[in-house]
């Protein structure tokens, strides 16, 4: 008796520590951790512009409009729209919808976070066309530009035109980075500095609350421990993986390898205010001592193409026949010979801590050494790189440029216009008044035509006077494990987990 006593008790214990481990398993598939190269510098899509952010950010707030992956302008809060003439558009938002702190989205959230978004030195740019933002009523929003805007809702697409709450911005203050509000599938729940912000599933989600509960972003700067993280489980989806170790993610049998195309660039930027960078011989000379495909080779292993322009072939406004700099070391010795620096100059080169961008700058160091320019590279954190280039405080720098919209004026309005020095994207500060002119012609037309004709001449300016080098058009990959399922990549880079399980 006692016997049967302890052996049905074993059976109960062991189906007691059955379910226990099962329901272990079970919670375990409501997370999804991804891991990328950098921490977020603000959750305030107004406040900052860059990828790590927008990444995280996307999950969280919603626009009027949105992007599909084929670049596809659909609805958003807005359910439809109407342009009522060259100018003007109205847009319908839907009924229901409420952000997380149980707000209802109201038309006078969408003017407050357009408004604010204008007075943005980061980010104004991007929907400076815009001259007035009226409430028509709770539901209904009437946008004027101040001339034809023909990539209006291409714009409005982008992170930066987020749909904010009015109270929890105006609560929050200059906290509000930290604490953000939208009406986006995931919301805010904690974030630990350098190490990882979590998300939690917003249960009232107009679409329908994402099956996936909880997603962690983790900053792992290193790509080889991104991989690592993949190996052992640790990570669920990895982005941005190194050359290097592709083909052991392709042939690991519990992961994936993804690996598309994208809306982006790497470039070498020239601080054209500083000596010697703002002498045009001293940049040509640089870019034709740069063996550009040595760096495609070797850093890339084939996850990207030399680039001849700003903009991709992707982008709407591509000029396939802008200036190719063909690696020619004698040409620059004798530009530099001509600008007075025949014996050569010293000048420093800023990366942040991003381990392609680290190997690029290697490379460039020892090709501009050939031709006797001494450089001296300095890596910084990202805040502090992405504060001193927006200060001027570099000479050369290496960064990337995503046109997030898939349209020219996104894709060169911030790096080259005038209006845009620092933050905004042209940190280069450089200026011509034909390129303001030319990029204003493309911004303020409806025609396809002439705004394509005014971008194929802007690439051919900026080539000749390289305020910035550009480098390559790089893929974007992910690793992922092979349960992820129903992830998806973005073009501009920001994807999106809504949907995404791990089964």
């Amino acid at each position: 008796m006692k016997q049967k006593f302890k052996n049905l008790m074993f059976v109960l214990m062991s189906v007691v520590v059955f379910f226990g481990y099962t329901s272990k398993l079970l919670a375990a598939k409501e997370t999804i951790v991804i891991a990328q190269g950098a921490d977020a510098k603000s959750l305030d899509p107004h406040s900052t512009n860059d990828q790590p952010s927008s990444r995280v950010s996307a999950q969280i707030y919603d626009r009027l409009v949105e992007q599909d992956t084929d670049m596809n302008v659909i609805p958003g809060l807005a359910e439809k729209w109407e342009q009522i003439d060259d100018v003007t558009t109205v847009f319908h938002l839907r009924e229901g919808v409420k952000f997380h702190n149980g707000e209802p989205l109201k038309a006078s959230d969408v003017k407050f976070s357009l408004d604010r978004m204008k007075k943005s030195p980061q980010v104004s740019h991007i929907i400076g066309a815009i001259e007035s933002v009226e409430v028509v009523d709770d539901k209904t929003v009437k946008i004027k530009t101040a001339k034809p805007f023909g990539a209006l809702t291409s714009h409005l697409a982008h992170t930066a035109a987020s749909i904010l709450n009015e109270k929890a911005v105006k609560e929050s203050g200059d906290a509000y980075g930290q604490k953000p509000v939208g009406t986006g599938p995931y919301k805010f729940s904690n974030w630990q500095a350098g190490d990882r912000i979590v998300l939690v599933a917003n249960e009232d989600y107009y679409k329908g609350v994402a099956p996936t509960k909880t997603v962690i972003f983790r900053n792992i700067p290193e790509g080889t421990n991104r991989t690592i993280g993949l190996e052992t489980g640790e990570v669920d989806i990895a982005y941005d993986l190194e050359p290097v170790d592709k083909d052991m993610v392709r042939n690991h049998k519990k992961l994936d390898f993804v690996e598309e195309p994208s809306l982006s660039m790497t470039y070498l930027g020239f601080n054209t205010k500083k000596a010697p960078l703002d002498k045009v011989q001293v940049r040509q000379a640089i870019a034709y001592a740069i063996d550009v495909d040595s760096i495609v080779e070797a850093v890339y292993q084939g996850g990207a193409v030399k680039a001849n322009s700003p903009i991709g072939p992707k982008v709407f406004g591509h000029n396939p026949n802008a200036k190719n700099y063909e690696y020619n070391p004698e040409k620059a010795k004798e530009l530099l010979a001509a600008a007075g620096y025949k014996d050569g100059l010293k000048i420093k080169l800023w990366t942040n801590d991003n381990p392609i961008r680290r190997d690029i700058a290697t490379i460039v160091q020892d090709q501009l050494k050939q031709v006797g320019i001494d450089v001296t590279i300095e890596t910084l954190e990202w805040g502090a790189y992405l504060d001193g280039t927006a200060r001027g405080d570099h000479d050369m720098f290496i960064l990337g440029w995503v046109s997030v919209t898939g349209d020219a004026d996104y894709g060169m309005y911030p790096l080259f216009h005038s209006s845009t020095h620092g933050g905004a994207g042209n940190r280069s500060f450089y200026s011509n008044a034909q390129v303001d002119e030319l990029l204003d012609k493309g911004k303020n037309s409806v025609n396809p035509e002439e705004r394509k004709e005014a971008y194929i001449k802007v690439q051919e300016i900026v080539q000749e006077e390289v305020p910035v080098f550009t480098i390559a058009y790089p893929s974007d990959n992910v690793g992922k494990q092979k349960n992820v399922k129903n992830f998806k990549m973005h073009p501009a880079g920001h994807h999106r987990v809504y949907g995404a399980t791990v089964e």
